[in-house]
């Protein structure tokens, strides 16, 4: 029977290192110290999750009707996902919305009269 690997501790929740790997055609044993890929950290229910999402090509819909869960929970569920992964575009959202109110401030400017159309164009290339 074949188990699953591990990659946190039982007993204090700590990572866990491979250590030893052995082919089970010619009993090859490699010993080093490995790390896990960041998808072995995920719990059963979001690998799970991940696999439907998958398999569902990334539709929410079909997500939805294949776990019999609404679409704001498919949302919480995918947006868990991506954190657990690091794959948050919070960086890239920040710095958009950082240059959206930036460019909002320049037009207001110039809407209540305080720059001139000239100024407002050069600080919007700017």
């Amino acid at each position: 029977m074949n188990m699953q690997v591990i990659s946190r501790c039982p007993v204090c929740n700590g990572s866990l290192k491979v250590m030893r790997l052995k082919c089970s055609k010619c009993n090859t044993v490699i010993e080093n110290e490995f790390s896990f890929n960041k998808f072995t950290e995920l719990s059963k229910e979001q690998l799970n999750f991940l696999e439907v999402f998958l398999m569902c090509r990334g539709n929410i819909k079909d997500v939805e009707k294949e776990l019999k869960i609404s679409y704001p929970t498919v949302r919480a569920k995918l947006d868990e996902l991506i954190s657990e992964l690091g794959l948050q575009r919070e960086k890239i959202k920040t710095e958009k919305e950082t240059i959206k109110n930036d460019n909002n401030e320049i037009l207001d400017k110039l809407e209540k009269g305080e720059i001139t159309p000239d100024e407002a164009l050069e600080l919007l290339r700017k």
